[in-house]
């Protein structure tokens, strides 16, 4: 095999690569929340609020095999398991099936730590000159702020 060279050094690739771990780490945990509240939510809004986390889990059940490529690209191990997810994400798991309100909130509160998230990695990619992964980091930090600001008008 031969070593990687695609103009990023093995030291910012590494660097980049961990931001990336932590945004895979936060999405994956999204997902899971999400997808948990499309089956368990109940109410009024039932069917709005299930067709709608339908198109975010499927959105970020995308998203985390982008991003996981992308750090395999930089030629690092990405991190597969709930153990090494838990211990990355910033996104908090939610103990029980909170009502669908508060549901809402929660997956805003998450899509907007996911921005912040993006945030960091595109400040890493802009240092090591990684044009790749600040585009994937850009164009899902615009997702998660369109979907954060249509979730936050759901319960004004």
């Amino acid at each position: 095999m031969s070593n990687i060279d695609i103009g990023i050094s093995k030291a910012d690739r590494t660097e980049v690569a961990d931001g990336l771990k932590r945004l895979l780490a936060d999405s994956y945990t999204l997902y899971l929340q999400t997808h948990n509240f499309h089956w368990n939510v109940e109410g009024p809004r039932f069917r709005e609020l299930h067709l709608m986390f339908e198109e975010h889990y499927i959105d970020l059940a995308e998203a985390v095999d982008d991003i996981a490529e992308r750090i395999r690209t930089l030629d690092v191990a990405a991190p597969g398991t709930f153990k090494e997810f838990s211990q990355l994400s910033s996104v908090k798991e939610v103990d029980g099936v909170p009502e669908a309100n508060k549901m809402v909130d929660l997956l805003t509160h998450g899509h907007e730590q996911v921005v912040q998230t993006c945030r960091d990695v595109l400040k890493l990619a802009a240092e090591a000159e990684d044009e790749s992964t600040s585009a994937l980091a850009s164009d899902r930090m615009r997702i998660h702020e369109k979907t954060a600001w249509m979730l936050r008008a759901i319960n004004k």
